[in-house]
């Protein structure tokens, strides 16, 4: 007699108290930064404030930037997904197009829309914009790792490299154009509207170059992911 087998256990008891402290930790360090600023708050502060000690603090986020940009690991890993979840047909460059759009529709955090306190917090913390800028780093190190898996190249190859050096570009810019367009004092709807038409135009400069590259063939199979030497390690 067949029986069904759960994909996955519930989280115990003990998890859910740890992800609870997690996110309280979190949400007590996000309204300090935004009310007091980010280089202002200490770690000290927020222990206090959340009714923690200092150590559980730094248990969950070893560095303090961690707590204001605590979406980092899907961030990091959101254009490498996109194109190793792509549709067949789909080009690397098709596929992140569309992604695009759906996160500007949705106003994913994700794709920058923070809202003004947060922006300005950001824009206000030398600290937190040179952590945006490792991210940024970051993603476009995953997608060229995901690009060169996807198409058979060795990883460090220069095309996967350049290609998302170029996807990646796209994506910084329009990021940071939601972000001036929040402190422009502009709505999320309008915002919205705004980098959509761009990212069409923006995209668009790369279709000579990558409109095809990294499609995928209907009934084609992916190629089976390596496991790199030296693979980038997300925050």
């Amino acid at each position: 007699m067949a029986t069904d087998t759960p994909s996955s256990a519930p989280p115990g008891l003990r998890e859910v108290k740890k992800q609870e402290t997690r996110q309280l930790i979190s949400d007590v360090a996000t309204d300090l930064f935004l009310s007091q600023g980010f280089e202002q708050t200490t770690i000290a502060e927020i222990a206090a404030a959340a009714r923690v000690a200092k150590k559980t603090v730094t248990n969950y986020f070893p560095r303090k930037e961690d707590l204001a940009l605590d979406h980092q690991d899907t961030f990091v890993a959101s254009l490498a997904g996109t194109v190793s979840g792509r549709q067949a047909g789909d080009s690397a460059l098709t596929a992140l197009r569309r992604a695009f759009a759906d996160a500007a529709a949705a106003a994913d955090p994700v794709a920058g829309f923070s809202g003004p306190g947060f922006a300005r917090m950001i824009a206000d913390s030398p600290t937190l914009s040179a952590r945006l800028r490792d991210l940024h780093d970051l993603r476009e190190a995953a997608l060229a790792a995901a690009l060169a898996d996807t198409t058979g190249a060795p990883r460090g190859d220069i095309t996967p490299r350049t290609a998302a050096a170029l996807l990646g570009a796209v994506h910084r810019t329009l990021f940071q154009r939601i972000q001036e367009l929040t402190l422009a004092g502009q709505d999320t709807a309008r915002i919205s509207a705004t980098v959509i038409a761009e990212a069409d135009r923006a995209f668009g400069l790369l279709e000579s170059s990558l409109a095809d590259y990294a499609s995928v063939g209907v009934g084609e199979q992916e190629r089976p992911s390596r496991q790199p030497s030296g693979h980038v390690r997300p925050a």
